[in-house]
Order: C-alpha cells, then structure tokens, then sequence
C-alpha cells in the first residue's frame, strides 16, 4: 500500500510547500513565548515604598536629593523600607531639614510605624500590573496567582485541545484556538480590573498550548521521514526567537498594557495565512477520509512543481486500520508499551519543566539587569538545537538526553555553593543548565514525534503538557520565595551612601529591587511506528 512517506519521496519531503508551511507555523511559535514567560515584565516589581502625604512638599522645601529623601522618610533596611512608613504627619511645620525625625524620637525610641494606607511609590519609568493594580507586600501573593491562571488553563487545556486537534482535526484546532488566543490576549491588554484580568488570562492559557502542539502536529506531518526532526528542532527555536523578540519589545515599549497589545495583535495577522494551511493528510487518513487526503497529496505536488504517483488513488495510513479511529485517554495506557513510554515521557515533562522555570526564575534573581538576563537566557537556547541536529544521527536520543540531563543537574547543585558576591558566575553556571535542560526538552519532543500514532498524537502531548503546566506552577511559587529571601546586592547597599552629600547624618536604607521572571513548558507532537495496540 502506497502511504503517505512513499509519496513525500516522489513529490518532495521538503519542498516549496513544506517549506512556505513551514515559515507560516514558525510564526506561531515564536508568538507564544509571550504567553509563556510574559510575565516576566508584565508583572515585573520594581523598587517601592509607602507614599506618605507631605514628603514630597519637604524635599523641596529642603532641597533634598532623592538619596536623601529615602534616608531621612522611609524606614530600613529590610522589608519594612518598602511595606511600612513612619507614623509621621510630614506636613508639621517644625520639622528640620537635618534629620528631621530626631527632634521626634523621645529618649531614643523607634518611632511606630504603619501600613503603606496611600499608597506606593514605584522607582520605574514603565508600569507593571504590579504598580497598576498594587499587588506589593500583603498582596504580593497575586503575582502568583496571575501566573498560577494561565498555568491551570495550560492543564485544563491540554488534553481538551489535544482531543481536538485528534477528533475534528488539525486545522480547525489551530484556527479556533488562534483566534481565541488573540482574542483573549487584546482583552488581557484592556482589563479594567485584577478580576477580570485573571478570567484572561485563564481562558488563554486553556487555549495558547493547544494551538503551539497543533502547530508542531501540522508541520511535522507534512514532511517526510528524513526532515522531521530537523523541522520539529527548529520549529522550537522559533520559540527561542520569539523570547528574544520578546526582550526588544518589552525594552522599547515598558508600559505592560501596550507590550500585551503588540504581541496579541499580529497574532490576528496569522490567522489569514493560517487559513489556506491544508489539513492533515495523515489525520484524513486515520478518519477514512481518503480522497480528501489524496487531493491534499496532489496539491502539494503541484506545489512542489513534481508529478504525484500513478497509484495515488491507493493512499494508505501508515498504521494498518480497517475502519476510523476515535481518541481516547485509555489509548495511552491500553499495551504495555505505551503504558512504559506514556510513564517515563510524563516523568521526564515534570522534571524538566521545574528545571527550566527555576533555572529562568533564578537568572532574574541575581540581582542585575532584567533584561540583559533575560536576553542571556533566551540567547542559550539555540546552541542547544544544533547540538541536537549534530549528535542525534551519531548517538542517538538516549545518550545526549542523559548528558544533557546530568549537565543540567549538576549546573542547578554547583549554583548552591556559588557566593551572592559572584553574581557573574551565578548567571553563567544558570545559563549552562538552562542549555542543558533547553536539550532535554527538545529531545523529549523529538520522542514523543516517534512513539505515539496519528490519532493520539494530540492527546499524547496534551498528557505530558498537564504535568509540565502543573509541576511549573510549583516550581515558580518555589524560585518565587526563594527571590523572596536573598539579601540585597552589596553594590546597591552602597549606592545610596555615595550619592548623600559628605558630612550628612546617613542612615543607609535599601528599598529592594524585586524582580520576577517565569517561563514555561512546551509540549509537542508524536509520530509511531508501530500500532498501538501492538503486543510488546
């Protein structure tokens, strides 16, 4: 029987049209690095403290430098320099312009301090959802919140849009959940409030992994044998662009509401492409579908500028079925085999969705520039596909996913010893497991392509994506709290001392700089060789 890889061989395995359909679905990938680590500035937290009525009136009537103002009103060092203010009414006509709360302090005890009631002044030229909806100090924990939503859509989502993309076929998953997506990310940009911005936010992540997994379903179904992994590989570096498209956005457009606007728009622009992608041949086969598929067949070799085979009217589906195949969740578990491969794939997502976030989360942590470490740690990924396109034919999957595994383990046990002082190396070693655990993913991706058969392919990703989703979420609340914790860089501690005037009463304060990054999972697609229903 004639199936679809003999015909791929006659007409092209990557000619003009797998290479135009190609380019189109790279779109799309890359158009979801926003969704999945945009919070890193979307919800970005600057320096802050209390805003106390009549400060500002007494630094200029003092002539204050904004060093000065810190030292002489807010309270510190600690949390307290960012969540607590001197119960002081600032207006009061007799206070100095030399540290002024002296003449208030009676027999040298601390003056009581309170709740920011006013408000917060941020230290940022942009905006955040953070200094937008104020979600600092007790509210802090919202941050999370925003970033849990989008991660339980990614786990309700999953198998829901896998189901899909296996029952009513690729195509018509891609187009419905692109333009919700879109949609949903316009919405997000013009919230009114943190309510109705977590309800976006939750309806996008139930649909945003679902159209990434269609679109890595689609294109590797369109090639032939020999270009698969090279497509699927570099289908994921276009998510790795999409990270560093990302970073020059959010550094020329600051303000949250119009970064979410410029990555949710041209998502729109795709849908017209999206529309002439045919469905795939592969999937019309699993369904009986025949001459749709056949007529697919011969579109892509007039495409391709090549004669289709004589015998096309015998188009047959690689997997030997009598009749159409229906999805089911029992099907990943239903012989042996699958049970073994369904197990070990969805212990390798878990593991290496909690590396990759933390490893992400960490290089935001380390107290530098936000968006130099965050180009960095984008920048890490590309190395790693190449390296799988280089070793794959020569070892294998087995030896570089174990090497890259170890790499990234041993890179996350060396950061336990590194000093804070050695901010530098902190990022390098990061970076080396980020590549590392970068490997692992693609490689996990690459696997399930060759395990799993057509009419679970979906499902199968939508399986494993749930633990992703879910094992991230822990593991940002994990890298969140540890943020949480570190002390000050010792650079920042001194800072404010050398911009004081000399001989000024100093009491250094540091207000913090808090910094929050988080980057997530990315499921794919599967191709079988075998039944799956098939004895062991």
């Amino acid at each position: 029987m004639l199936t679809v890889d003999d015909v791929l061989k006659q007409v092209g395995e990557f000619g003009w049209f797998q290479k135009q359909t190609f380019l189109i679905l790279c779109l799309l990938s890359a158009a979801f690095a926003p969704i999945y680590v945009g919070i890193v500035f979307l919800a970005f937290t600057p320096d802050h403290r209390c805003r106390s009525p009549g400060v500002a009136e007494l630094s200029r009537r003092c002539g204050w430098s904004l060093a000065e103002e810190l030292n002489y009103t807010v309270p510190g060092p600690g949390p307290e320099s960012q969540c607590l203010r001197y119960e002081v009414d600032w207006n009061q006509s007799t206070l100095g312009c030399l540290d002024p709360l002296a003449s208030l302090a009676t027999n040298g005890s601390p003056l009581p301090l309170g709740p920011c009631e006013q408000g917060w002044v941020y230290d940022t030229p942009g905006s955040s959802i953070v200094t937008e909806f104020n979600l600092v100090c007790d509210d802090s924990w919202k941050v999370d919140l925003f970033q849990s939503c989008v991660n339980l859509g990614f786990f309700l989502g999953s198998l829901g849009v896998g189901y899909i993309a296996d029952r009513f076929g690729r195509k018509v998953c891609l187009l419905a959940t692109t333009l919700t997506c879109a949609s949903l990310g316009v919405l997000t940009a013009v919230a009114p409030d943190y309510t109705s911005l977590l309800i976006f936010r939750l309806l996008q992540g139930l649909v945003s992994k679902g159209s990434w997994t269609a679109g890595y379903t689609l294109i590797t179904e369109f090639v032939g044998l020999g270009y698969r992994r090279t497509v699927a590989i570099l289908y994921q570096m276009a998510f790795t662009v999409g990270l560093v498209l990302l970073f020059g956005l959010a550094y020329i457009l600051p303000h949250w509401r119009w970064l979410q606007l410029a990555v949710s728009l041209p998502i729109f622009l795709l849908l017209f492409r999206f529309w002439f992608v045919p469905e795939s041949p592969r999937w019309l086969l699993s369904q009986k579908r025949n001459t749709e598929a056949i007529k697919i067949m011969d579109h892509i070799a007039q495409k391709n500028g090549k004669l289709p085979p004589a015998d096309l009217k015998m188009l047959s589906l690689e997997e030997d079925v009598t009749e159409k195949l229906s999805p089911s969740f029992t099907d990943l578990f239903r012989t042996p085999n699958l049970r073994k491969y369904t197990f070990i794939l969805m212990y390798l997502w878990f593991t290496s969705s909690v590396v990759y976030q933390g490893l992400i989360m960490h290089v935001g942590a380390t107290g530098g520039n936000l968006y130099l470490d965050f180009l960095y740690s984008a920048l890490v990924e590309f190395p790693a596909g190449f390296i799988i396109l280089v070793t794959i034919d020569r070892f294998g999957r087995r030896y570089p996913l174990a090497t890259s595994n170890l790499a990234a383990g041993l890179a996350c046990f060396l950061m336990i010893f590194i000093p804070h002082d050695l901010p530098w190396l902190n990022i390098m070693v990061a970076c080396v497991g980020r590549m590392g655990i970068t490997i692992v993913f693609q490689m996990v991706c690459l696997v399930n392509a060759e395990l799993f058969p057509t009419f679970i392919r979906g499902l199968g990703a939508g399986c494993r994506g749930n633990d992703a989703a879910s094992s991230g979420d822990q593991g940002g609340h994990f890298a969140r709290d540890h943020r949480g914790c570190r002390e000050p860089a010792e650079e920042s501690k001194t800072q404010r001392k050398q911009d004081l005037p000399s001989g000024s009463n100093i009491r250094t304060q540091h207000t913090g700089s808090r910094e929050r990054c988080f980057a997530g999972d990315r499921t794919a697609e599967v191709k079988t060789e075998f039944s799956p229903f098939q004895k062991p």
